[in-house]
C-alpha cells in the first residue's frame, strides 16, 4: 500500500521505517530542511537502536524516500501525520502544526484520504480534523480519520513497532477499520523478517482494539499518565524508606510480584523525563480542566516529579557539606538510556541546579553530548567517564547506561579527589563499588560504606586525596 508519514521525529521515522520494513511504499516528509537533506543524505539526525539499519535497507529495496509535505500529500492513499505536539505554557498541546497540515490536506488533496493521527492529542482533535478538511476541501476531497495512537519508547521504538503489546484505532467508518486492519497486517500476524531479533517465533500476536476516536485519543494520555503516576508514588515510598531505614527496592520487589500491579516502573530516582511523560500529564490536566473534572492526582505527580531534581541536591549538598567549588562529575545526560534525547531531562535541571550553588560540573554520555550543548553549554562534557571523574568530590549516576556497569572502579579510585558515588537511578552494585573503596550513596536504600578490607600502600599518604581516601576506608 501507499503510504504518506508526515513528519521524520522519533515516531515518524520509526512508523515510516518500519511500514516500509514490513512491505509498504512509504513516502515520509519533513518540514526541516537541514533534516530533510540529512536525511535524503542517509544520515541519521537522531540516535535510536536499528532504526539507522532499517532505514537503509527500506532506502535500498526502494520502499522508503523522503520530501516535501507537499510530495507526501500527493503519494498516499493513507496519512500518517507524525508532526510535533509540544507543551504552551499553560500545558495545552500546541496543535498548531496539525491545523496547518489539515488545511494543506484539504486544499491539495483529491479522491480518497485516510487520515490518521499519529501524533499524541487531546481528546476531539479527530473531530476537529473532520472539520477542518471538510471546509477548507477545494479538490472534491473524499477521506475519513481516524486515531491510531503511538506507544513507543525511546531507546526500543523499532521493537516497539514491530512487536507491540496491542494495536488501538479508533475510527468511524467500517472503511477505515479494513484500511487500517491492512496497513497493519503483517505486524497483527507477525509475518516480516525481524531486524532485532534473530528468533521471533514465539511472539505473541498483538491484540488489535478498535475503538471510537475520542476513545483511541483519551487512551494515550491515560496510559502514560498512569505510568508517571507510577513513578512519582514509588519516589515518595523512596522518601518514606529512607525516613524510616526501609529498603525501597525489597518494597518495590515485593509490590510487583502481585499482578495487578507489576514490577514495571517502580524504580525510584530523579524523577521521569523526556518529551512524552511530562508533556502528556500537562496536557491530560488541561484536557480534565476543560472539561470540567479537576484531575488533582495528575497534578500531584507532577508536583512529585518536579521536586525530585531538588531532593537530589540535597542528597549532593549532605554529602559534600559545601558545594561551592567542588567538582561534580555526572555520568549520563539523556532522559533514559539508548536515546541522545535531551528534552525535560532531568539532568538539565541538575546540572543548572549544581551551577548555582558553585560547583564545576563534568558530564559524560555515550550518545547525549552533541544535543546538551545546544541546551546548557556552560558545563564541560567529556570523552568518557574516566575523565569526567578525574578529580571530582562526587561521581552521579543520573542515567542508567549499560557501560557504567563496567567500569573499572580500581582505576576510578586513583583518579577521584573523593570516593562517592551518589546513584540517582539505583543503578549500580553497591557491594561491588563498596568493596573498592567508596561510599556508595542511593535512592530509599541504607548508604554503604567502604569495605575496611581495602589496603592501600603505606608509602602513598603524601597526598591529600590518598589521604582523604585512607581515612574514609579505615
Amino acid at each position: 500500500m501507499k503510504l504518506s508519514v508526515i513528519g521524520a521525529g522519533y515516531v515518524g521515522l520509526t512508523t515510516a521505517a518500519c511500514l516500509a520494513h514490513v512491505g509498504h511504499d512509504v513516502f515520509c516528509s519533513e518540514s526541516d530542511l537541514k533534516k530533510l537533506e540529512k536525511l535524503q543524505s542517509g544520515i541519521m539526525p537522531l540516535f535510536e537502536p536499528h532504526l539507522d539499519s532499517v532505514i537503509k535497507a527500506a532506502r535500498y529495496a526502494g520502499r522508503l524516500r523522503f520530501g516535501s509535505t507537499e510530495e507526501a500529500i500527493a503519494w498516499g492513499d493513507a496519512i500518517f501525520i507524525c508532526v510535533g505536539t509540544p507543551p504552551l505554557a499553560n500545558g495545552d498541546a500546541d496543535l498548531s502544526a496539525i491545523e496547518a497540515l489539515a488545511r494543506m490536506i484539504a486544499k491539495r488533496a483529491s479522491g480518497y484520504r485516510l487520515v490518521i493521527e499519529k501524533s499524541t492529542v487531546p481528546v476531539q482533535t479527530g473531530a476537529q480534523l473532520r472539520r477542518h478538511l471538510s471546509v477548507h476541501s477545494t479538490n472534491g476531497l473524499n477521506y475519513d480519520v481516524a486515531s491510531n495512537p503511538e506507544f513507543l519508547r525511546e531507546g526500543t521504538s523499532v521493537e516497539d513497532f514491530l512487536h507491540p503489546d496491542r494495536i488501538v484505532i479508533g475510527v468511524d467508518s467500517p472503511r477505515a477499520t479494513d484500511l487500517l486492519r491492512e496497513i497493519y497486517k503483517p505486524i497483527i500476524e507477525q509475518k516480516f523478517a525481524c531486524p532485532v531479533h534473530e528468533d521471533c517465533r514465539k511472539r505473541n500476536q498483538p491484540k488489535f482494539l478498535v475503538t471510537d476516536t475520542g476513545s483511541a485519543e483519551l487512551i494515550k494520555h491515560a496510559s502514560n499518565s498512569f505510568l508517571a503516576m507510577k513513578i512519582s508514588f514509588i519516589n515518595m515510598v523512596a522518601n518514606l524508606c529512607e525516613a524510616v531505614g526501609a529498603d525501597v527496592t525489597k518494597v518495590a520487589e515485593g509490590m510487583g510480584l502481585d499482578p495487578r500491579i507489576g514490577p514495571a516502573f517502580l524504580n525510584p530516582g530523579i524523577g521521569f523525563g523526556g518529551f512524552c511523560f511530562p508533556k502528556d500529564v500537562q496536557a491530560f490536566i488541561r484536557i480534565a480542566e476543560k472539561s470540567g473534572c479537576d484531575f488533582s492526582l495528575l497534578k500531584e505527580v507532577e508536583k512529585i516529579n518536579q521536586d525530585r531534581v531538588h531532593y537530589f541536591v540535597e542528597k549532593i549538598r549532605k554529602e559534600l557539606w559545601v558545594v561551592r567549588g567542588k567538582k561534580i562529575a555526572m555520568w549520563g545526560l539523556a532522559f533514559k538510556p539508548n536515546t541522545d534525547d535531551v528534552r525535560f531531562a532531568p539532568s538539565i535541571e541538575l546540572a543548572k541546579a549544581l551551577l548555582v550553588e558553585g560547583a564545576v560540573v563534568r558530564a559524560y554520555d555515550p550518545q547525549a553530548m552533541a544535543k546538551a550543548k545546544t541546551v546548557i553549554p556552560e558545563i564541560t562534557y567529556c570523552p568518557d567517564a574516566y575523565d569526567a571523574a578525574q578529580g571530582a568530590d562526587a561521581i552521579l549516576i543520573v542515567t542508567e547506561w549499560d557501560e557504567f556497569h563496567h567500569v573499572d572502579w580500581k582505576r576510578m579510585l586513583s583518579l577521584v579527589e573523593q570516593p562517592l558515588v551518589i546513584d540517582g537511578r539505583n543503578f549500580l552494585h553497591s557491594e561491588e563499588i563498596s568493596r573498592e573503596g567508596f561510599r556508595y550513596v542511593s535512592i530509599g536504600r541504607a548508604d554503604v560504606q567502604p569495605s575496611h578490607s581495602l589496603a592501600l600502600p603505606p608509602t602513598t599518604v603524601s597526598s591529600g586525596k590518598e589521604k582523604a581516601v585512607q581515612e574514609v576506608s579505615a
